[in-house]
């Protein structure tokens, strides 16, 4: 039987290690795209007060990127240790892309940042700009690899199961590539990230006003992050609503948990904006819902239904039957590969298998599971419904706030009017964790959503496991909360102290005027 409590702090540890890594990630993609623009600003105009603020934020953007790529080395070793077995069933495909986001970030990505770096003065204008302009292309393709890997996982299309070798095989890079849930992803995530760079930036120079410091730089920058901010905000909206809609299609038991929608409605189904579910009785308390709006939203529709979650267990309930025809089809077929018999019947629920594995969780040999154990197995494969449905909401709740905030900063811009109105600097400087708590519970939802699966419907997460001591789990667990949390307290006195010092203490900046105009 598989060791459950392993599991649990395999996927604690991994959970862990990839929350803190994308602390990281949406501010170097957010920065490295505001460095790009303030640049380009510089080389139209030729005023050097432009070239100091890419410089000053550069700065910044270096420690970030510097931290991020050494808290993502450290994921991608935990595929070898606890997810050896995951590796080992789907490596011909996941490698890939995986091996891919390596070249991008240590060989495209590094050297452009060098470059950056090093190339003010060895460069031309116009060079030294299509160097930025790399830094932030090679962020945004190192992201679109690792969100191609992930993306399969969600929505696994151009691979096979091979019976001969018992591992899925990758039969299509194109399809892996072109993944519609993998591009939905990426542009959703770099936009995301997008807004991180530019609520920081914002937060950083509001408090820079609030101050009376470096005034010509803070409000430069707080345009630039106003203007981008904005865009990207509305774009991430957008961009997330076609990410519901490709995990309606693909994924509609996350869709049904993250609405806890039990039963099927008659449609177009309602929108529950405010409810407390309850996983134990498989009911919502005071629900508040908005009519039609889950139906056009999911289906784009007025006549399709959004399914529930109490029909879709009743599907996962036959897919389960029929992976354990699969899985019996599969045991002649390794012993009597030219049996033809259960050579038809393995194809006929092929598509099963993954679901006839879930069964291992509660017995030996799945063909000798009880009822009882089926619905068991059945209704493991709805997640946590109060978890995904909060998460979800406060996610779209601070990305609401987030469109507030900046369209008032471009309006104020716009009247260059930012110093006039306290308020909204001390605002605007208060809202500098929400970025990051919405992009952190954005992947909650995404990944815990997809539970039980490891790959969805193919291969169930607790028998991906590395069948290791629990006590090394812990060991290594504890090593990475206390190495990751040194790294935290590095991290943010090395950017307070930067802020602080300000871009005429780093060099900057004429020396002993912070109110210099350039």
């Amino acid at each position: 039987m598989i060791d459950l409590p392993v599991v649990a702090l395999s996927r604690l540890q991994f959970a862990l290690t990839a929350l803190y890594h994308f602390l990281f990630v949406p501010l170097t993609l957010g920065l490295s795209m505001n460095l790009v623009i303030m640049e380009a600003v510089y080389v139209m105009t030729g005023r050097e007060i432009w070239k100091r603020m890419t410089q000053f934020w550069g700065m910044l953007f270096g420690i970030n990127f510097a931290m991020g790529v050494a808290t993502g080395i450290t994921m991608e070793f935990q595929f070898g240790t606890n997810w050896a077995y995951y590796s080992h069933y789907v490596g011909d495909i996941f490698g890939a892309p995986l091996a891919l986001e390596g070249l991008m970030a240590f060989f495209l990505e590094s050297t452009f940042v060098g470059l950056f770096f090093f190339g003010w003065e060895r460069l031309p204008k116009v060079g030294h700009l299509i160097v930025t302009a790399l830094v932030a292309l090679g962020s945004s393709l190192s992201a679109l690899w690792i969100l191609i890997a992930n993306a399969w996982m969600q929505h696994p299309v151009g691979a096979r199961f091979n019976e001969r070798t018992m591992r899925m095989e990758l039969t299509s890079f194109s399809q892996a590539l072109l993944n519609p849930v993998a591009q939905a992803k990426f542009v959703h995530t770099v936009a995301a990230g997008y807004v991180v760079g530019s609520v920081f930036v914002l937060a950083v120079s509001a408090w820079y006003l609030l101050r009376g410091r470096n005034l010509e730089l803070a409000r430069r920058s707080m345009a630039v992050a106003a203007s981008f901010g904005l865009a990207c905000s509305l774009s991430v909206v957008v961009l997330g609503d076609e990410s519901g809609y490709l995990a309606s299609e693909n994924q509609k038991m996350k869709i049904a948990a993250i609405e806890a929608e039990w039963h099927t409605e008659r449609p177009p189904a309602g929108f529950t904006v405010f409810g407390i579910p309850d996983d134990r009785t498989h009911t919502t308390h005071e629900e508040l819902k908005v009519p039609w709006l889950l139906g056009l939203i999911a289906t784009r529709s007025v006549n399709e239904p959004v399914l529930g979650i109490f029909d879709l267990v009743a599907r996962n309930r036959a897919r389960i039957r029929g992976g354990i025809e699969a899985q019996a089809a599969l045991a002649v077929l390794r012993a009597h590969p030219e049996d033809a018999a259960a050579r038809a019947l393995f194809e006929e629920h092929r598509a099963d298998l993954g679901y006839g594995l879930l069964l291992l969780r509660y017995v030996d040999d799945p063909s000798r599971a009880t009822p009882g154990q089926i619905e068991q197995a059945a209704w493991s494969t709805v997640p946590d419904v109060a978890v995904l449905f909060w998460c979800f909401r406060v996610m779209v709740g601070i990305g609401l706030l987030l469109i507030l905030l900046f369209a008032t900063a471009f309006y104020l811009s716009a009247r260059h009017q930012f110093q006039q109105h306290r308020w909204f600097l001390r605002a605007a400087f208060l809202a500098l964790p929400l970025p990051w708590i919405a992009a952190e519970l954005g992947w909650i939802v995404a990944e815990y959503g997809r539970q039980p699966w490891a790959i969805d419907g193919v291969l169930p997460t607790f028998l991906g496991a590395s069948p290791v001591p629990a006590s090394n789990v812990i060991l290594s667990l504890c090593g990475f909360v206390i190495f990751y949390s040194a790294l935290a307290v590095v991290d943010v006195y090395l950017l307070t102290r930067m802020i602080r010092r300000g871009p005429e203490g780093l060099g900057y900046w004429p020396e002993g005027d912070s109110r210099a105009r350039l």
